[in-house]
């Protein structure tokens, strides 16, 4: 039987927290509450007791058990936590680690699986503040369940009601039907970023440049990494294709956004997969409105992209990076020469002048080339069967 600790904090959607354990209790799981102070204005610890069973937690330093250091042990007998309802105070707190009460105690001392779900006034939750703190929050690895639309207490119809129950069970039994099916990995838990897509670089309201990638080969890898335990964040310019479930989506069209988007996130990463097709140059001139047609020829200039792979290169700390060489010729030459000077782990080269692989196809053939000389080759085959070979040879590898 698995084990939920429930948090229940201080809003008026505490009662809906009380048909979500008897939801998790019927579903098969062993619930345990915590409750905070202000959550203890709106709801009462016996009616969470009389559902789950078993005693209901509200004070940090009220051991129920002498034997042990509760808020330690409450994390260590979870398999997952869920902060259901979440208010934006417990969401700023964890944030910026305050541990005031037992449950902001309990997940500071915790290394355990944390569902967070909202709950608030529309803008309270849009505040900026209060996303840059659930960012934050998710780059540490939180898995947030999104609020839903609907009449709130404030009198507002719009975002901030907590998911209802039965959508929060479903939530869970995916993620341990998930943990079940997936494979030991050496990137069970890490945090990795994949970088996918091509970017568009625009001339004016309706022209811009770009180039053919689909973004196939990157959303494997994502998808991948995240089937095999990784929490992951894809950065994507713009493509054809579905969001993958599971994993933070980031959306850019410029080499500039991407290199923004990426760029905040390095430092909380332990591996960047940089997949994506990024542009070389931009137009030094933006138009305001369409470039009228006109006799003769056209000149546009055009000046460098920052170049991302070089720069993370450049800042490389603690990860394991990984970058592609796109390339129509000497391909190992070239592949040789950016790991070098991009400071990259690895380098994996493919011939895009082969319209049977790479660029739109549902197929690659690519060659690894890594920093100590090795070289791996992975036969042409499906894009989402090589982006497990591209993680198998890494497995032993990137640590």
């Amino acid at each position: 039987m698995k084990h939920i600790l429930l948090a229940v904090t201080g809003g008026i959607a505490a009662y809906k927290a009380i048909d979500l354990t008897s939801k998790l209790t019927q579903a098969g799981y062993e619930v345990r509450v915590m409750l905070s102070n202000h959550a203890q204005e709106f709801v009462t610890p016996l009616a969470f007791q009389s559902i789950s069973k078993n005693p209901v937690y509200t004070n940090t330093f009220k051991e129920e058990n002498p034997q042990e250091i509760q808020h330690v042990a409450l994390g260590d007998w979870a398999d997952v936590i869920i902060v259901a309802p979440a208010t934006a105070n417990t969401i700023a707190k964890l944030s910026v680690g305050i541990a005031d009460d037992v449950i902001t105690s309990t997940l500071l001392a915790t290394e355990t699986q944390t569902f967070i779900a909202p709950a608030m006034n529309v803008h309270m939750y849009k505040n900026k503040r209060t996303q840059h703190n659930i960012e934050m929050l998710k780059a540490d690895g939180y898995q947030f369940i999104e609020p839903g639309d609907g009449y709130l207490a404030c009198g507002y119809v719009a975002k901030g009601r907590m998911e209802e129950p039965l959508q929060i069970v479903s939530v869970i039994n995916q993620y341990f039907h998930h943990q079940e099916t997936t494979v030991e990995s050496s990137f069970n838990g890490k945090h990795a970023l994949v970088t996918a897509g091509p970017t568009i670089e625009v001339i004016d309201p309706v022209r811009f440049v770009s180039n053919r990638s689909s973004g196939k080969m990157g959303f494997a890898i994502a998808n991948a990494l995240k089937k095999r335990g990784a929490h992951v964040t894809l950065v994507t310019g713009p493509t054809q294709l579905a969001d993958p479930e599971g994993i933070e989506v980031i959306h850019v069209e410029s080499a500039e956004e991407m290199f923004q988007e990426t760029a905040k996130r390095y430092d909380m990463q332990d591996i960047v997969v940089k997949a994506a097709a990024v542009s070389d140059y931009t137009p030094s001139e933006v138009l305001d409105h369409k470039m009228k047609k006109q006799d003769g020829d056209v000149i546009v200039n055009f000046k460098r992209t920052q170049d991302i792979l070089k720069y993370l290169g450049e800042h490389k700390t603690h990860q394991y990076l990984v970058g592609f060489a796109a390339e129509t010729q000497n391909l190992e030459k070239y592949a040789q020469d950016k790991l070098k000077r991009k400071n990259a782990d690895v380098i994996i080269s493919n011939n895009v002048g082969d319209h049977s692989i790479g660029f739109s196809s549902d197929e690659n053939e690519l060659t690894m080339h890594f920093k100590n000389q090795d070289m791996i080759n992975i036969k042409k085959g499906k894009k989402v069967e090589i982006a497990n070979d591209i993680l198998d040879e890494l497995e032993t590898r990137w640590q």
